[in-house]
């Protein structure tokens, strides 16, 4: 969809989806030469001469289109349809345009196992948006069954949304899928329904409903922090969501399963969290305990959808049969050319409680069957959270025997007494020295081993020019938490983790796309930011656990196991790297690895110990 077409919407004085939808609809019938002739409810959206000041906007519009847009098809209706829809409810209903080729592969692969059943298959979308898997669902159904699209309507398509503009949307829809066709009624009969699908019962409105044949969809986008607390008590409800803070996509699993047929088939894109996340546990355990044959197809990194920043994968179950998991990891445009071979997995072999490896589970259960788990052995922790970094860290323009002198706005001096040296651990996804990473923080915390934060008056007191400094940026100070937060004073970081004065500490990254360059210090007063340490512990063993890190074995672990982000990105935070297992050194292995310096050496000495051949990198 293209820019201006989007600002011209934006400017569109009418909120009323209603008046959207006229606009949208209209400009699409005349592009595309579309005339209604019996059907009442098209009609009813048409915008003629006789509304003069909608059809002045018209005729705007269909100029705005006809320079960006000339050819404007049913795919670029389906995506301005889904862009319509407010940003507030994107956030709470998690809407999003799925391209056609997701759509049509996953149809296609559920089509395929009821082949034999489709003249009277059953297809629902339980959270169907504007209608773009109904649309090429019922597509398919005529070309495959030469029924009527009215026929198809009545009997064999059904759909649900909470929004009511977009059912209305998606009745717009599959009626221009009719009518461009030939097939021109009066009316249609639908069975689209407004509702929550947590909370929805298909048997009230159908006697004798015994489940969906076929149930396809893309589960809502909405993160547990953006959930109302009614949804979060309706998500109770489901078995699935006894675990962490659920996302809103994780009840869909069960739901769908549930409102399937004895033999019916589910195809889902949604997110791959589930594989490793806090969240997906009880979900994992459902499959787990149902073992339904299942089908993955793994996007990892790669942003399907160019409208949400996530990561996602295709899942098609087949409920009647009870088998493994079939599992492959490929980009969205092999889809339609070729996916790459699955490999089978053993529902048996998963750990639902530590997270699903599916990616070359066998290698994978070896290193984590290898020595000790790296969780069991090393404490990690997150970086200092002020909330405001850019107001308590700064790279000094200039200093003298008492003061750093810090540019914000105006030149302010810091005393040197308090503030401490700080690194951005984080940066150590390359390789850089310590002392290039060094930066300032004022810290407004007493040198206790466990720091407290200083009386207001003591910092008045003892350091005026910091204190000056502060109060001039209260005001952003009193923003943090959207203005919420509750802190122990107004010059307080906005959380106090990782504060305490510890000798050692191994820095690395949150994330990489290489091998993670790790450092050890032990500077008792040195602090970070942003990415993540293991404290504690000897220097002999961090320097074990460093060079255990920077290897190849460690980064194929991550590469195969970890959340996945945007340009080959992988997290190292602790649910990530805690089932590693950490391979047992004798004294004399010991020795070797702290001191080779050959990588490719100890890259062997690896393989060998944990009895595994990476293949790749």
């Amino acid at each position: 969809m293209r820019t201006n077409i989007f600002k011209y919407l934006k400017s569109f004085h009418s909120t009323q989806p209603n008046d959207v939808d006229r606009l949208i609809i209209s400009a699409f019938l005349h592009k595309n030469k579309l005339t209604i002739e019996k059907n009442e409810f098209l009609k009813s959206f048409v915008i003629t001469e006789n509304y003069s000041d909608e059809y002045y906007r018209l005729k705007k519009f269909i100029s705005v289109l006809d320079k960006e847009v000339p050819k404007f098809d049913i795919e670029e209706l389906i995506e301005l349809f889904e862009f319509v829809i407010s940003p507030a409810d994107r956030i709470v209903n998690g809407a999003i345009y799925t391209p056609v080729k997701i759509r049509e592969y996953i149809i296609n692969q559920s089509f395929r196992s009821k082949k034999n059943s489709l003249v009277n298959s059953k297809i629902a979308d339980i959270s169907c948006g504007c209608g773009g898997f109904l649309f090429n669902a019922a597509k398919q159904l005529r070309e495959r069954t030469g029924k009527t699209y009215s026929e198809i309507f009545q009997n064999q398509i059904f759909g649900l949304d909470i929004q009511t503009y977009s059912i209305t949307r998606a009745k717009l829809l599959l009626s221009i899928l009719a009518i461009s066709e030939g097939e021109d009624k009066k009316e249609f009969l639908f069975n689209l329904f407004v509702g929550d699908a947590l909370t929805f019962d298909w048997r009230k409105q159908f006697n004798n409903f015994s489940g969906f044949d076929i149930l396809l969809g893309n589960p809502p986008y909405v993160c547990s922090r953006n959930i109302s607390e009614e949804i979060k008590a309706n998500l109770e409800k489901w078995e699935v969501c006894k675990s962490g803070h659920p996302d809103l996509y994780i009840p869909f699993f069960q739901i769908g399963i549930e409102t399937l047929s004895s033999d019916g088939v589910l195809g889902f894109i949604t997110m791959n969290s589930f594989f490793k996340s806090l969240n997906g546990r009880a979900l994992r355990d459902y499959f787990q305990r149902l073992s339904l044959n299942f089908k993955i197809i793994d996007f990892g990194a790669e942003q399907v959808f160019k409208s949400k920043n996530t990561y996602t994968c295709i899942c098609l179950i087949e409920k009647s049969k009870k088998a493994f998991i079939k599992y492959s990891k490929c980009e969205s445009k092999e889809l339609l050319t070729q996916v790459k071979s699955f490999s089978k997995i053993l529902y048996a072999s998963l750990d639902s409680r530590k997270g699903w490896n599916l990616q070359d589970n066998e290698v994978v259960s070896r290193i984590e069957s290898t020595g000790v788990p790296f969780g069991d052995l090393y404490k990690t922790r997150h970086g200092i959270a002020t909330l405001r970094n850019d107001i308590y860290i700064f790279n000094p323009v200039c200093e003298d025997k008492d003061y750093y002198y810090l540019q914000n706005g105006s030149l302010y001096q810091i005393e040197k007494e308090i503030c401490k040296d700080i690194i951005n651990s984080n940066k150590l996804s390359r390789q850089v020295h310590l002392n290039d990473l060094k930066e300032k923080i004022i810290f407004p915390y007493d040198n206790s081993k466990k720091p407290k934060l200083l009386d207001e008056k003591i910092l008045k007191k003892d350091f005026p020019k910091a204190y000056n400094y502060l109060k001039n940026k209260r005001n952003f100070l009193a923003l943090r938490d959207k203005g919420k937060g509750e802190y122990e004073n107004w010059f307080a970081f906005g959380r106090t983790q990782s504060l305490e004065m510890i000798k050692n500490k191994l820095f690395f990254p949150k994330m990489s796309n290489q091998t993670p360059n790790c450092i050890i210090s032990t500077d008792e007063d040195l602090l970070f930011y942003n990415g993540l340490a293991i404290v504690g512990g000897t220097e002999k063993s961090l320097a074990v656990i460093k060079k255990i890190m920077e290897s190849k074995v460690f980064w194929y672990y991550i590469r195969t196991t970890s959340k996945p982000y945007a340009s080959n990105y992988y997290s190292l935070n602790g649910n990530y790297i805690n089932n590693f297992g950490i391979c047992l050194l004798n004294e004399d292995e010991t020795n070797f690895v702290i001191n080779e310096q050959n990588k490719n050496e100890l890259d062997m000495f690896f393989e060998k110990k944990y009895d595994i051949q990476i293949k790749f990198l």
